[in-house]
């Protein structure tokens, strides 16, 4: 499925997005995300979310956040762009310290890096064997990822991560997630488009926040 700005692909089984790409280019805009979320209107109801309700299991504190794939913040040059974003195509259940961690902190270093560079990310969303339909009831969804991975290439520079859906993954951890684009491929069976010298690249580190980055 195209939007402006990004492609999801959706299993219609899992009723879920299983990966995004996008090309993040340099921060030109500024319109406000949305507040709401809801299901995409053109998109089959069993292709999808059936709510676009926050996370709540009865009784019991909120432990999932409404997690973007793609971050509505790199779709802020468009108010199209940015509504769309929020449509439940574009989410998932994502552990809350693991929304506001270690994927914040990759959306962090896409947000800082496309100012420097047009970047090319990818990524997506990988269950195993177990199975958790804790909001099938309130949602529709059969299951909850259980792993969340991002590539982003920078000319010749590529970097990788295969983060738990888990509280555990939080910012300070980030480095513990690095792999290889081929890990995520072997692991998630896909062929990324990525050249094949790129693929065992794996840094030591994350990529660090350049000092002044504006990250609104």
């Amino acid at each position: 499925m195209d939007y402006e700005g990004y492609t999801i692909w959706l299993d219609c089984d899992k009723k879920s997005a299983i990966r995004f790409r996008y090309n993040a280019q340099r921060d030109s805009g500024s319109y406000k995300r949305a507040k709401h979320f809801k299901p995409d209107p053109r998109i089959p109801k069993y292709c999808q979310q059936s709510s676009g309700k926050s996370y709540r299991e009865q009784g019991k504190t909120t432990q999932f956040d409404r997690g973007h794939l793609v971050p509505a913040n790199h779709l802020d040059h468009s108010k199209k762009a940015i509504r769309e974003s929020n449509y439940m195509t574009n989410i998932l259940p994502q552990a809350k310290f693991m929304n506001r961690g270690a994927w914040l902190l990759t959306e962090e270093i896409v947000e800082c890096y496309r100012d420097i560079d047009e970047l090319l990310v990818l990524g997506g969303a990988w269950w195993d064997n177990s199975i958790d339909s804790r909001f099938m009831k309130s949602h529709g969804l059969p299951d909850i990822p259980d792993y969340f991975w991002k590539v982003i290439i920078r000319n010749d520079r590529i970097i990788s991560w295969w983060i738990p859906n888990r509280q555990s993954a939080t910012k300070k951890r980030l480095d513990d997630y690095l792999v290889t684009a081929d890990f995520i491929q072997e692991k998630t069976g896909l062929a990324l488009p990525i050249e094949p010298y790129l693929l065992d690249q794996k840094p030591t580190l994350s990529w660090y926040i350049p000092r002044g980055c504006n990250k609104g």
